[in-house]
């Protein structure tokens, strides 16, 4: 997570603003200023941890800078209670950044966790999992990080960087054929990628030269006709299907075996359950 220093010191110090706002007043009055503690973040429950160096952050900007990780962040725990970071320092620091610190541990492994459950579901499929830009504002590329150490892959950062057109583009554009036209002739490096709804937009978006054709909300036999239709239809052009739209961990095997290349999963940073972490302090 060194490319994203500088935005990870931003977030953390948003948050810790948000929780001790003029100070906490609970600790200032019932702990002495001098106390030195130590403190154990333990891991509860099993899963992939991911975010150490958000809570190093939230620790030294609280005042506490001797933070030891004790494991590789992004590999599955299935034994626990395990102890994964000891920290040291003014007590008071410690538990100003408690709070803030196991929120944005539990929430990053908890999108980690469920990554690596979706990319063990489709292990041998040749399928890579996708996230999408259903994201936490302002914490977009911390979510995306966690999806990508778990062993997904990261779908386009925001409106920037990829080009996808979908139904609205369409209806502005006056037609799918006139929208990738024109999104080739304005950006003729960029690979163009068209959502598709049923058969016949496949078959239509198949013809207009796209890159990629995004399944959307299409059942499974669909998508096994899609894959045949593409496969029938392949020209010079390599065109890679993706499925997203119903697909949970009770499918997304199926949905696998149809023949697509990619899944996306919103669910994997807009619905990912937190992991339960806490931190025991004792006094040094």
């Amino acid at each position: 997570m060194s490319e994203l220093t500088a935005e990870v010191e931003e977030i953390v110090s948003r948050a810790l603003a948000e929780d001790l706002g003029e100070g906490d007043v609970t600790s200032e009055a019932t702990v002495p200023a001098e106390a030195t503690a130590r403190a154990r973040i333990v891991q509860k429950e099993p899963g992939v941890v991911f975010g150490l160096a958000v809570v190093a952050e939230a620790m030294r900007q609280c005042g506490a800078e001797h933070v030891d990780n004790l494991l590789v962040e992004g590999q599955w725990r299935e034994e626990v209670p395990a102890e994964i970071l000891l920290v040291s320092g003014p007590a008071r620091a410690l538990l100003a950044a408690e709070r803030t610190a196991i929120n944005f541990l539990g929430h990053l492994s908890g999108i980690a966790t469920l990554t690596a459950r979706y990319a063990e579901a489709v292990v041998g499929t040749g399928v890579t999992i996708l996230d999408t830009r259903k994201t936490t504002p302002g914490l977009r590329r911390l979510e995306k990080a966690a999806v990508a150490a778990a062993g997904a892959i990261n779908h386009r950062f925001g409106l920037y960087d990829a080009i996808l057109i979908k139904e609205n583009h369409i209806a502005a554009a006056g037609g799918l054929a006139k929208a990738v036209h024109a999104a080739r002739t304005t950006h003729p490096g960029m690979a163009v990628e068209v959502e598709v709804r049923n058969l016949d937009e496949a078959a239509y978006a198949l013809g207009t030269g796209a890159d990629r054709l995004l399944l959307d909300n299409m059942s499974v036999d669909s998508m096994r006709e899609a894959v045949a239709l593409r496969d029938q239809t392949a020209g010079e052009q390599a065109v890679s299907l993706e499925a997203s739209g119903g697909i949970g961990l009770g499918n997304v095997r199926e949905v696998a075996e149809t023949g697509v290349e990619f899944i996306s999963i919103g669910a994997l940073t807009h619905s990912a359950p937190t992991l339960d972490f806490s931190m025991l302090l004792e006094l040094s």
